[in-house]
Order: structure tokens, then C-alpha cells, then sequence
């Protein structure tokens, strides 16, 4: 990350300070206080002003946010950081003070308030997570790397995929891929669902055998530089058992799918985009077996703004990385999901998964 890239994240967040009726900006969630100052600690807290940036954390991370964060004042929290909190404000100046009401919890809230009685706390919702949603130059970059790693993994796991191997072996092979050939970490736990398994959304890989003609959900996705992907394919290791049944949920999930990456345009809401996908689902009649959102922003965290969904209004706007992913879940029989990662242009989208979507593997 670049000095420049956090210098104009900085000055897009304190071109929100008015609206807000705010002086300085107190940044306590995880991703956020790494988006805008590259601080990748586990404890912290950062208070923006119009002209300073001064970040608090304690003494496991003074050496790192020096390296991480140049040129950003360090406040050391030796005890609780409620307790360095009002000399901070008042060193700054600080009577107006915007803070992360969705994710400060009900008792720290308390706590700030009564330490700084002068301050006039004003509660935010989803403002940093706005300002991430759409990706920089450099986050663009960081992001094809991991999605590219993750198509690479697949395809070296499904390449040594074998009857009777459990789920949980072919999750190691594909993690253990990622993080040789440059992965901090996976996203997140990997989804090897097989069978029946597979009707569960969020399964996760266990014990169980793969066996051949069953359709086999797998959900996986690599962090690089702080950055997820997320990518899902499902496939049946030889032809499928029940194939009549097997064709016609997942012909329906990827024509769902394809109709809902070529409908997508900046502007368009995202219950729209969900629409485009669940009517054809419903169509085909398997409308009571899709119960999640088409999809979900994805960056520092894998699940983020914007969101394809019928729930929540997102409108789209260039620079959005959102993942498509609409599935069929039959208790007893199994699910198919299909995922991607695409990229809002001027236009249209960008795919920027390439795994295979030929779902018969050897």
C-alpha cells in the first residue's frame, strides 16, 4: 500500500466530517483502521482529524506501527485505552467526535462517554465500509492476485480429487497450495460439502468420504496482503448418480448465474440484481431452496459492502467487487453453487474468477 493510496483514503474520510457535525473520526473496527493506515495489529484504535492522525495501541505493537504507520502519532495504551482516551481528545482539541456505533460494543460506549463527559459523541454506521466498497488501483491489483490463487488451488485439488478421500484431505491439498504459492492465511474455512452435506450452505469439510456421481459443494478463497477471495465451484468426481436431477439443478444455478452477471450496471440496485437470478430459480421452481443473497462485497473482509440482495438496497457504482453466487440446496440430496468474483465497470462487469464451470471431474 502506498503512502498516496492512505493519504487520499484519509482525506475521503474528512470530507465526511461536516455532514457528520463531527471534528475527528475515532476508528476502532479491524478493517477499517487497516484501510486507512496500514496498521495490521489485532488491538488499536485510530482518532482522525481534519489535519492529524494519531493511533493508540499497546505494547505488542509499538515497533510494528512504527514500521506500518510512518509519520502517524503513537498513543501508548499501557492499561485500558478508555484510560488514555480523554488527554488524547484534549490534546487534540477535540469537543465533536464521530465514532463506530456498529461495532462498539453497548459497554465501551458507556465507558467513552463518562471519561470524556465534554465530548459530544456522534454515532456512525457503515461510513469507512462505504468508502471501501469502491477499490483502488492497488487493492485491484492485490485482489486479482488472490482470486487467481484461488482458481490455481481448485484446480490443483480437483486434479488429485479421488473417491473415498475424505473431505477434509482434499481441503488440506487445496489450503495447503494457497499458503505455499503466497497466501497468508485461507479466507476462511474451507466448504468441502459432499452429498447431502452439500445442502447445508455454510457446511464445513469433516470426516466424510467423497464419493463418486455425488455433487460435491466447494466454497474456498485465499487472503494476500490482507485481502480475500472467494470462489465456489461444485462438481461430481465421474458422471453424476442421479443425473436427471443433478442436470437440471445445476443447468438452472448457472443460468441463474450467468443472467445476473450479464444484467449487472452501475446504478442498478443490488435487490435487482438478486431479482435477476431468484426468478429464474423460482421459474424452474426451486425458489423455496435459495434462502441466502445472490452476493456480497468482498476485499479485507469476505463479506462486505456492497450486497446483492433482497434484503438490503446497495446501488452499484464502478470499482465494486461483489461475488455472484446463486445456489439450489435439497435436503437429503445435496446443493450446487456457483460463485464468482466480478468487478463493476463503467458498463458491465469484469469476471474475474476463471475457474472451469465444467462440473464432471475425472
Amino acid at each position: 500500500m502506498t503512502n498516496s493510496s492512505l493519504l487520499a483514503r484519509l482525506d475521503r474520510l474528512r470530507a465526511e466530517l461536516p455532514a457528520l457535525g463531527a471534528e475527528a473520526f475515532l476508528i476502532s473496527q479491524p478493517e477499517n483502521r487497516w484501510y486507512l493506515s496500514g496498521f495490521s495489529g489485532s488491538s488499536g484504535w485510530l482518532l482522525v482529524t481534519d489535519q492529524q492522525v494519531w493511533i493508540a495501541t499497546d505494547f505488542r505493537y509499538y515497533e510494528q506501527v512504527g514500521l506500518e504507520c510512518p509519520g502517524f502519532e503513537l498513543v501508548k495504551v499501557t492499561t485500558r485505552f478508555v484510560d488514555v482516551l480523554p488527554e488524547l481528545l484534549t490534546k487534540t482539541g477535540v469537543r465533536r467526535l464521530a465514532f463506530e456505533a456498529d461495532c462498539v460494543t453497548f459497554a465501551d460506549g458507556q465507558e467513552w462517554a463518562k471519561a470524556a463527559p465534554d465530548v459530544e459523541w456522534t454515532p456512525t454506521k457503515g461510513v469507512v465500509m462505504k468508502l471501501r466498497a469502491v477499490k483502488d488501483a492497488s487493492e485491484l491489483a492485490t485482489m486479482r492476485a488472490a482470486i487467481a490463487l484461488a482458481d490455481d488451488a481448485l484446480a490443483v485439488g480437483l486434479a488429485q480429487a479421488r473417491p473415498g478421500m475424505t473431505e477434509l484431505e482434499l481441503s488440506w491439498i487445496i489450503e495447503s497450495y494457497m499458503r505455499t504459492h503466497g497466501a497468508q492465511t485461507v479466507a476462511f474455512d474451507l466448504i468441502i460439502a459432499c452429498g447431502p452435506n452439500g445442502a447445508r450452505p455454510h457446511a464445513r469439510a469433516g470426516d466424510a468420504p467423497l464419493i463418486a456421481g455425488e455433487p460435491i459443494v466447494i466454497d474456498m478463497g485465499a487472503r494476500i496482503n490482507g485481502y480475500n477471495s472467494d470462489l465456489t465451484r461444485t462438481v461430481c468426481l465421474g458422471q453424476p448418480n442421479d443425473p436427471a436431477r443433478f442436470w437440471e439443478v445445476y443447468n438452472t444455478v448457472l443460468a441463474a448465474q450467468v443472467a445476473a452477471e450479464a444484467a449487472i450496471r452501475p446504478g442498478m440496485n443490488g435487490q435487482d440484481v438478486d431479482a435477476v437470478a431468484r426468478d429464474l430459480i423460482a421459474e424452474a421452481g426451486y425458489g423455496d431452496y435459495f434462502g441466502h443473497g445472490l452476493g456480497h462485497g468482498v476485499g479485507l473482509a469476505v463479506h462486505e459492502e456492497p450486497r446483492l440482495s433482497r434484503l438490503t438496497p446497495s446501488m452499484l457504482a464502478p470499482g465494486h467487487l461483489v461475488t455472484v453466487e446463486p445456489g439450489i440446496y435439497l435436503p437429503g440430496w445435496g446443493g450446487v453453487r456457483i460463485e464468482d468474483i466480478v468487478l463493476v465497470t463503467e458498463d458491465g462487469v469484469e469476471v474475474l474468477s476463471r475457474a472451469p464451470k465444467e462440473p464432471i471431474v475425472g
